[in-house]
């Protein structure tokens, strides 16, 4: 099963003993050549790996340009996943309700559901609530469910759909999250769609393939790209503390855009925001967000720290240095 060689690959990596650094700036692939490595199991894992995973044939410098190619405001959600008690999510609304926050930002939080409600009540307006999950329609006899009306009723605006962690733990297929998708967005609850590759995928050379197939299954299936943030999280990346440099991000995001554009319009193209996800900190995110395919971000565990969050969110001043 696809799961149990990812989470084997994953962990490995991630290890106490392992030490990976990305320091590669003008390269798109996950390179040995490129890592700090500390231990055999880790350098065993890539032996001969090489030549599969560059996405591009050639170096490219990294492009001054910090200017949006797409057309969206800056967008950046906070996916809280299965974390928090009524006296953590309290603190972190009260960091979240005195920190300053960027003007031109979309701000999103997704609390898990039975917190939903407090979230709501006690939130500043300036953010808007999410769900990290729906079902495929109306409500009913659905043990466990959650209905887009529910989501509505109870005051959230997006729903993320897709996740790799409802994909390979949950055994969610794109089908299945495009129906999802497609119902939410019939109910006017906007939908951030989430692809990405797995790390065996990364190294065979698939990253592309995965992304597109994901894409258009989201694509079949929903009536109206309006309403939709494509998140991009490589699944390598996710939790592992391990981001993708900048350069490899921005090459990814390049190509959903040119997919969409070939694929579904050029306005579609422009105005659907793309963001990552995959171990965003307040580290990381200005460099990130320098780069102009990358529209913010689907943050994981950093948003579950108020200040830290803050500081991701108000990255959207690296969009405004000048070149």
């Amino acid at each position: 099963m696809a799961v149990a060689s990812s989470t084997s690959l994953v962990s490995q990596l991630s290890g106490p003993k392992s030490a990976i650094s990305f320091s590669c700036p003008h390269l798109s692939g996950l390179r040995p050549s490129c890592f700090k490595l500390e231990n055999t199991t880790t350098q065993s894992l890539f032996q001969n790996v090489e030549p599969h995973l560059r996405l591009s044939d050639t170096k490219k410098a990294c492009r001054p340009v910090v200017s949006m190619a797409g057309s969206g405001k800056f967008f950046v959600g906070g996916n809280w996943k299965c974390n928090g008690t009524k006296d953590s999510i309290s603190k972190l609304v009260s960091d979240l309700n005195s920190a300053k926050l960027e003007s031109d930002v979309d701000v999103v939080v997704a609390p898990p559901f039975l917190y939903i409600d407090q979230v709501k009540s006690s939130l500043t307006d300036r953010i808007e609530i999410s769900a990290q999950n729906c079902w495929t329609g109306k409500g009913g006899a659905f043990t466990g469910e959650i209905s887009v009306e529910q989501l509505k009723d109870i005051g959230c605006k997006w729903v993320v759909l897709g996740h790799s962690e409802r994909r390979h733990v949950i055994g969610e297929n794109d089908e299945f999250i495009g129906k999802k998708a497609a119902y939410a967005l019939s109910q006017n609850v906007g939908v951030i769609a989430c692809i990405g590759e797995l790390l065996e995928e990364r190294e065979a050379g698939k990253t592309f393939d995965v992304c597109f197939q994901q894409l258009k299954a989201f694509a079949d299936a929903l009536p109206s790209w309006d309403d939709v943030v494509i998140a991009y999280e490589p699944v390598w990346a996710i939790g592992t503390g391990k981001v993708a440099t900048p350069e490899q991000a921005q090459e990814v995001h390049a190509a959903v855009r040119d997919w969409l554009s070939k694929n579904v319009s050029a306005e579609v193209s422009s105005k659907t925001r793309i963001i990552y996800g995959g171990s965003v900190n307040g580290g990381n995110s200005s460099d990130l967000a320098k780069k102009e395919d990358i529209d913010g971000f689907l943050v994981g565990g950093a948003s579950l720290k108020g200040p830290e969050f803050a500081t991701i969110i108000n990255s959207v001043t690296s969009k405004k240095v000048a070149a």
